[in-house]
């Protein structure tokens, strides 16, 4: 069944959605005005996910001369952001979308043009330590504000995995063009241009999200009833600590330290190994280009499997190539022809593991705190590459590529093993005892 276009803001009208299954679903969600209109914004305002810590990292690196400094700049932009988007998320379930998200977004894109301005200059490394802390605390949490709208205006559990899909494989999309736009902007004599273009796509983004008609009528109350389950993995649990729910951070945290290695390396493997920045767009391209291909094949139909049973082995996957990965950092001439495909098969595993994971957190976390809890996802996302970006730059300096890439194997080997102590757990405890 195709879906009605609504030319009308209230998403109550368009309750009845079914989006189908196969690739033309995604066609229909982007006809479907209620959820394309927030989802574009948020595309937009995504565009900083990649573009924000890799300009930091650049620009960082090019006046100060030190992948150490710029990944520990970079990483306290992470961590700003790692603490502040639980407590938005939280809010947002207290007091709706649009009173949080509108004065967040407009102070990140303020405090990174701060950041940029004082990066060239004499200021202390310290200041610019502080600043990305500064904006990573106050960098509005949309990602888990679109998953709640989604909820609103697409009541239908199938089209809502759909959109579900879409949404993570948006955020791969993110690293391609967030890179390749950046690297665009890479200009001779203007190397605060790509933070001054990465603030102005946030705060148009989150305004231009702030403005659409879900956004505003996300209240605390619709956002729950939106939820469409309990969402406890027990009859009279209400808080967020659950063995689900702690399971799914700690792959998290793990896998995206896992992420916070590869995205330095890959950035330090443009310059170090390929001959020049120019190249790092290619690199996120080739990533990317593969988690959006493997996000949109999951997304686009219903699969018998287990999602918690598929985390683990896709997690193993991912840790294969990143160890393959080093191996071929190796070699003093390492082609780009050699790591490309590498690359795009590291990526086929990451969109469909992100979906699995938020479902799975959907699953287990309390329908009024659902907000909160995908926020607290981000939180680990954004702890873990803080982590792994600081070490990065470290491992960069002292030992080499390879051991970089292989720290991104290490963690993400580490995630897989979490989440198949969960699976074997969670059997356990649905097989009754035998007296």
């Amino acid at each position: 069944m195709r879906a009605r276009s609504s030319t009308t803001s209230d998403p109550a009208e368009a309750r009845d959605v079914q989006l189908g299954t196969g690739l033309r679903s995604y066609g229909r969600l982007l006809a479907h005005g209620p959820a394309s209109r927030p989802f574009i914004c948020a595309a937009l305002y995504r565009l900083t996910l990649a573009m924000i810590p890799l300009g930091i990292l650049i620009l960082v690196e090019q006046e100060r001369h030190s992948y150490v400094i710029a990944g520990v700049v970079s990483g306290a932009y992470a961590v700003g952001a790692a603490v502040g988007t639980p407590v938005w998320g939280r809010l947002m379930d207290r007091v709706g979308q649009v009173p949080v998200l509108l004065p967040t977004a407009l102070t990140s894109a303020l405090l990174l043009v701060a950041l940029a301005l004082a990066t060239p200059t004499a200021a202390p490394d310290y200041l610019l330590i502080a600043l990305a802390v500064g904006v990573g605390l106050a960098y509005p949490a949309i990602s888990p504000a679109l998953r709640s709208s989604f909820r609103i205006v697409l009541p239908d559990p199938e089209s809502r995995r759909v959109a579900f899909a879409l949404d993570a494989t948006s955020v791969e999309l993110a690293f391609v063009c967030g890179p390749l736009l950046l690297s665009v902007l890479l200009l001779p004599g203007v190397s605060v241009l790509p933070l001054f273009v990465t603030a102005g796509l946030l705060a148009v983004g989150g305004v231009g999200y702030c403005m659409t008609g879900v956004a505003r009528s996300a209240t605390p109350a619709r956002q729950r009833e939106a939820s469409g389950h309990t969402g406890t993995t027990s009859g009279t649990r209400v808080g967020l600590v659950s063995t689900g729910v702690v399971a799914v951070l700690a792959v998290m945290l793990m896998v995206s330290i896992g992420f916070g290695q590869l995205d330095t390396s890959m950035a330090a493997t443009a310059d170090l190994a390929l001959g020049g920045t120019a190249q790092v767009g290619i690199l996120f391209a080739a990533i990317a280009g593969g988690s959006t291909v493997g996000g949109l094949a999951y997304g686009a139909r219903s699969w018998r499997f287990a999602e918690g049973n598929a985390v683990p082995i896709l997690l193993a996957f991912f840790g294969g190539f990143l160890a393959l990965l080093a191996w071929l950092l190796t070699s003093e001439n390492v082609s780009l022809f050699a790591l490309l495909p590498v690359l795009f098969l590291t990526g086929l595993t990451i969109a469909p593991t992100l979906i699995m994971q938020q479902a799975l957190l959907d699953r287990a976390a309390p329908a009024h705190r659902l907000n909160e809890a995908q926020a607290l996802l981000s939180a680990a996302n954004t702890t873990g590459a803080a982590i792994g970006t600081a070490i990065a730059g470290i491992v960069i300096d002292a030992a080499g590529l390879s051991w970089s890439f292989a720290g991104a194997a290490a963690g993400t080997l580490l995630a897989a093993v979490i989440a198949l102590v969960h699976v074997g757990r969670r059997q356990s405890a649905a097989v009754p005892a035998v007296s």
